[in-house]
């Protein structure tokens, strides 16, 4: 079994890039923030301290939802496959991990350790929950609501710092209401994150990346069920290695001063505007998840009062805070500035930040890439061919190589510096759902 252990909680550090001078008159302001968070720092008693325990890391409550509907069972080697991965994941928890496996059909059920409860993970509790496994059969629906509400009344029973589901499905959510599901989101949002799989090709494309979305998880195909093992094992040592939970981005912004977005843009395009929490005068919260050794980029844009040439002013202030239940809240200590420069030097004024042109076109590309597949469903031919074509046009120029690679597999590139492409006749139902569910994952700007 991997070993997990950190002796100390991340320290963090924000990083902003900008062009921030204006010309007369204008009011856009584009920052590139990128958080860090290194290890071997510490944040001083800023986690609460019975909730941290030093060289085991952070105490963690993991479920694992198994998706157990009658379309496991075709073919049979895929619930078997499904039995194997969560085994395998199961292996790759740290010893006095609290975890529970719930089998996901149109109701939801505790496979191990029942009763309610989560297990604590060690020799023998690992080796019960595998012999649990055995029993799993495929039949019924899928309502995939249910599993996630289970899921977070499990992982609510214990007192931990980071809370985690990895749910794994083979079909589309018919046994329950898009508004059941998105409820279900709603409530769970923020309790815990959620990594989603989908597992062969007869599932959602845009379900499983809206679950993991709305649980700050992360998505992917496993169009081959033989990839399940190697994949939980990938997520679950992830998982383990997250060190901080519920880390929010803080905004702050001056009278007259309007923030037009903030996504997230490496390692994923994820937007975040609409999930702002107000948190005091002129500031507010946007949800980031949790945090091992990590890096990850954010786009901010805010719009400014206009001032005279010369003028200058702070046009926003970052920092990285987290919200404690009693309404208070721990700084982590690490803050980034967005200023504003009003000038008169065209030259100055008119570059682009190359951090801000890159994730701009990294935002573009998958948007494209989204806009295109539907458009293809749809039956407008035209209109998918050129938004495919502004696609590899897209990759090409910021050089992300994995998606002008899964493009290829979609469209015949005629020539990717101009975006000429043929839609293919023929495309392989997992070539084209691996290109949506990747479509926004993006390439960091070379520093």
């Amino acid at each position: 079994m991997a070993n997990f252990a950190k002796s100390h909680v991340p320290q963090f550090s924000v990083d902003v890039y900008q062009n921030e001078y204006l010309p007369d008159g204008g009011r856009e302001v584009n920052a590139i923030v990128t958080v860090t968070a290194t290890g071997g720092g510490t944040i001083g008693s800023a986690v609460a301290a019975p909730l941290y325990t030093p060289g085991h890391g952070p105490s963690a409550a993991v479920a694992i939802m198994v998706d157990c509907s009658g379309s496991m069972d075709y073919p049979p080697t895929k619930m078997r496959n499904a039995r194997d991965a969560t085994a395998a994941a199961i292996d790759t928890l740290r010893d006095g991990t609290h975890f529970a496996v719930v089998g996901g059909t149109h109701v939801a059920k505790e496979v191990y350790p029942g009763g309610g409860r989560l297990a604590v993970a060690d020799a023998t509790t690992r080796e019960q929950a595998k012999q649990a496994l055995r029993r799993l059969s495929a039949g019924g629906g899928t309502a995939i609501g249910t599993w996630l509400r289970l899921a977070d009344r499990l992982l609510s029973s214990a007192d931990v710092a980071i809370r985690h589901g990895i749910l794994l499905t083979d079909g589309r959510n018919e046994h329950e209401s898009p508004e059941d599901l998105r409820a279900a989101l709603n409530d769970c949002a923020g309790r815990f994150t959620c990594d989603a799989r989908g597992v062969g090709t007869d599932w959602e494309v845009k379900e499983v990346t809206g679950i993991a979305s709305a649980l700050l998880g992360t998505a992917d195909i496993v169009a081959d069920p033989a990839g399940l093992a190697a994949d939980f094992t990938r997520m679950m040592e992830t998982a383990m290695g997250k060190e901080v939970a519920d880390v929010a981005l803080r905004v702050w912004t001056p009278v007259g001063t309007t923030i037009r977005f903030v996504k997230q843009v490496a390692p994923t395009v994820e937007e975040l505007t609409g999930r702002r929490t107000e948190a005091g005068p002129r500031a507010g919260d946007y949800p980031t998840g949790s945090w091992g050794d990590e890096s990850r980029d954010y786009h901010l844009c805010v719009e400014v009062p206009a001032a005279g040439l010369g003028q200058e002013m702070l046009a926003a202030r970052v920092s990285l805070v987290i919200p404690q239940a009693d309404g208070s809240v721990q700084n982590l200590g690490a803050q980034g500035l967005v200023r504003a420069v009003w000038t008169d030097d065209m030259t100055a004024s008119t570059s682009i930040n190359p951090q801000v042109a890159h994730y701009t076109g990294q935002a573009e590309l998958a948007q494209a890439i989204q806009q295109g597949l539907d458009l293809r469903k749809a039956g407008d031919f035209d209109g998918a061919t050129a938004k495919l074509g502004r696609a590899v046009q897209l990759a090409s120029v910021s050089g992300n190589a994995d998606t002008a690679k899964l493009l290829a597999k979609v469209v015949d590139v005629v020539d990717a510096a101009t975006g000429t492409v043929r839609l293919k006749a023929k495309v392989a139902e997992a070539d084209e759902m691996t290109l949506e569910t990747r479509s926004t994952k993006t390439v960091r700007v070379k520093k």
